[in-house]
């Protein structure tokens, strides 16, 4: 092994003093340190060179922000001197050469230097210098951000500005970002913000700017910290002037309603604080106030033929004012108006749906009754019995009892069928079917002589 490592340190002399350039006798994972506040934090050195074959001689460095240049350890193979101002606060053990920081503040930050010399015993080399800078950055935890507006009061649009300042007690290198309604800002015209976004200038304010604004300061070494709430709060309008009415017929600007019919308008717009509304009648080429507030109510008994009425709202903060006119008619819609209601519900179609079940089902029981009975025929042999027997008055066997008087015998004529039982669908069928045989009976009279004509005689 030992003369495994005299050959690589003899091929990195000759590389040196062929080249003048030096192999890696030393390595540092990270240039750069990014540390907390109150946290430890290694500077690691990795040797490549055994150092029972070297001497060494080196020392770190401190630099801070500003420039100025201190130094910390003095070290050789075999002892180590700490600047007596840093005895608490760093450790060194040789023969490594890492420098441990107990505990980081912000002092700590700045450029730290390692200087090493290294002599190998066994060359014509006597030493080599190694040379490295890390840097280190000493970071404080975020503190809870607080944001403030100005003006503190609301605010008219079109008319004023607004900072909003998003500040930390503690943090650094702190970046700041801001949400309105839990949704970060899209880039705009009128946005302007600080270097580090603590700082939003809203220039003019307008309507879209009103909500709930909050903002969130986070660092390389703090998750993002949000702020409480802040409403901002921007008087607008009035926007989108609008009448409606749920009486009568509505074509653009015009209403058409049925005479003696009572009726009901409504005047909305979009506007903070709300508006006061005053609706006008036009006359004649004069006008007339009629109400005021969003509802009014037309008297049929009032109206003529044509109205022109004319609804007026006004903000009396932002002092801005819009108008909607319209027409109302009246006039019988008659038909038009049916037409119109039962267009706009559903309740027609199913009515429809329901007369047209109602009307299939008495069809098919229609059916099943004409195929069962056969009523048409039943009816025909009806009609086709002798005119006497149909022109025959109805008796019912009481009318007259002396007609009914006399004797009675049965005389069976044989026939082939001995069941006399026929049902109704045999009975119609009666006529048309000819080897059909039923037993007949005659009934014959025998009306003997009454005593009255014994005594005459």
């Amino acid at each position: 092994m030992e003369a495994k490592g005299g050959t690589v340190l003899y091929a990195c002399s000759v590389v040196l003093i062929l080249t003048g350039v030096s192999c890696n006798f030393i390595h540092i994972s990270s240039l750069v340190h990014h540390g907390v506040e109150g946290e430890p934090l290694l500077l690691s050195v990795a040797t490549h060179f055994p150092l029972n074959e070297t001497e060494i001689q080196g020392t770190w460095s401190h630099t801070t922000p500003s420039g100025t240049r201190t130094t910390l350890v003095t070290f050789t193979k075999d002892t180590s001197i700490t600047n007596m101002m840093f005895r608490n606060h760093l450790v060194f053990s040789e023969p490594n050469v890492s420098l441990f920081i107990q505990k980081l503040n912000q002092m700590d930050e700045g450029d730290y230097h390692l200087n090493l010399n290294i002599a190998f015993h066994n060359t014509t080399v006597h030493v080599i210098k190694e040379d490295r800078t890390v840097r280190v950055t000493v970071d404080v935890p975020v503190s809870h951000p607080v944001v403030e507006k100005s003006p503190s009061y609301a605010v008219i649009e079109d008319e004023a500005n607004v900072t909003m300042t998003c500040s930390v007690k503690r943090g650094t290198r702190v970046r700041f970002k801001w949400l309105r309604n839990n949704v970060s800002l899209a880039p705009s015209d009128r946005y302007h913000y600080s270097q580090d976004n603590s700082t939003l200038v809203i220039s003019p304010v307008r309507k879209e700017d009103k909500g709930i604004y909050c903002c969130v300061a986070r660092n390389p070494v703090s998750l993002g910290q949000s702020s409480r709430a802040l409403e901002l709060n921007v008087y607008y309008g009035p926007y989108n002037l609008e009448v409606n009415s749920i009486y009568g017929l509505r074509t653009g600007e015009v209403f058409t309603i049925n005479p003696g019919e009572l009726v009901f308008f409504e005047c909305r717009a979009d506007s903070n604080p709300p508006n006061s509304y005053v609706w006008i009648s036009k006359r004649h080429n004069t006008t007339e106030v009629i109400t005021e507030g969003p509802r009014m109510e037309v008297l049929f008994y009032r109206l003529a033929q044509t109205e022109e009425y004319l609804c007026r709202a006004f903000n009396n903060v932002t002092q801005k004012q819009d108008e909607a006119q319209f027409t109302l008619i009246v006039a019988d819609l008659g038909t038009e108006k049916e037409k119109h209601t039962q267009e706009g519900h559903p309740v027609s179609s199913l009515a429809a749906i329901a007369a047209c079940s109602l009307f299939v089902i008495g069809f098919m029981l229609l059916f099943f009754l004409r195929r069962t009975c056969h009523p048409k025929r039943v009816i025909m042999s009806i009609y086709n019995r002798p005119f006497s027997e149909q022109k025959r008055p109805h008796r019912s066997g009481h009318e007259d009892a002396t007609e009914d008087f006399g004797i009675y015998e049965f005389v069976s004529i044989p026939g082939k069928m001995d069941s006399a039982q026929a049902s109704c669908r045999s009975l119609a069928r009666l006529e048309s079917i000819q080897d059909m045989h039923t037993t007949i009976y005659d009934v014959i009279r025998h009306v003997p002589e009454t005593q009255s004509h014994s005594l005459l005689s």
